[in-house]
């Protein structure tokens, strides 16, 4: 039986000048742009077909907060697609507390890398299907990586990146998504900070390159600008879900045309 493809929108949460959350979009992790109240945005998108919803505390790991738990339990009331939320998580505790608050899974990138044991123990205490590693990766043209693609005619590898994409670790992200599924995760998760909120395109090469490194389900993630762009990392790259942003919050394509366009396209999703 064939797996239908997910389409998963994303929100980016982000606390305003008055201490309220409130979701924020980008491009490449910068220039910031108000975009919605995080609560009303989960309600619209439960609505509108969506197969999951992304709940992404953007700025917590980079300034040391917490997951706005709060926010996530409101969006959890609205919400009754699976919810992941991503952002601060560094303990098994963290992840208890926001599956508690209402998330069906949590979303790791800066706390799987300072301690990758975080993956065993949420894996073995919680349930696989609910550790979903999170790649920031960015391209690098130089000899320090392990897993080198061909890009534009040059040899790149692609850094694993933490705090928004600020800043680089030396490690590979194919080799990390190969041990962080080693260790337990249900779900790998690949942001590309070079494609980030340009809508030229997932960055193709990173996302095949994860793809055919694990068996573990591929959410690919940055730069779709259009039910198109979805398709190719369907088909070309194989990942199992496409996650996009402001295409969807902006109005420039609904779900369910989205749906239709792939559905056209005899790629299979669920209508």
């Amino acid at each position: 039986m064939t797996l239908t493809k997910r389409i998963i929108p994303c929100i980016d949460v982000d606390v305003d000048e008055n201490g309220d959350a409130a979701v924020y979009t980008g491009v490449n992790f910068e220039d910031l742009e108000y975009t919605g109240d995080p609560v009303e945005m989960a309600k619209a998108y439960n609505e509108s077909g969506a197969d999951e919803f992304v709940f992404l505390d953007i700025t917590a790991s980079a300034e040391g907060r917490e997951t706005m738990l709060d926010t996530v339990s409101a969006v959890a009331d609205e919400v009754f697609i699976p919810l992941t939320v991503g952002g601060g998580i560094r303990t098994r505790d963290d992840i208890k507390e926001t599956l508690r608050a209402g998330a069906d899974k949590v979303s790791i990138n800066s706390g799987a890398i300072a301690n990758p044991d975080l993956i065993d123990e949420g894996a073995a205490a919680f349930g696989s299907q609910c550790i979903v590693i999170s790649l920031d990766a960015r391209r690098r043209f130089d000899g320090q990586g392990e897993q080198y693609v061909e890009v534009d005619g040059e040899s790149c590898w692609f850094e694993c990146t933490v705090k928004g994409g600020r800043e680089g670790t030396g490690l590979d992200a194919v080799e990390w998504a190969k041990e962080a599924e080693r260790r337990g995760a249900g779900e790998i998760f690949v942001n590309s900070i070079d494609a980030d909120g340009t809508k030229d395109g997932y960055d193709i090469p990173l996302m095949k390159a994860v793809c055919d490194a694990v068996s573990t389900p591929v959410i690919a993630s940055s730069g779709c600008g259009g039910p198109e762009d979805m398709a190719e990392v369907f088909v070309d790259a194989g990942a199992d879900a496409g996650l996009a942003a402001s295409i969807f919050h902006f109005g420039e394509y609904s779900i369910a045309e989205t749906k239709q366009y792939l559905d056209e396209q005899g790629i299979p999703v669920r209508l």
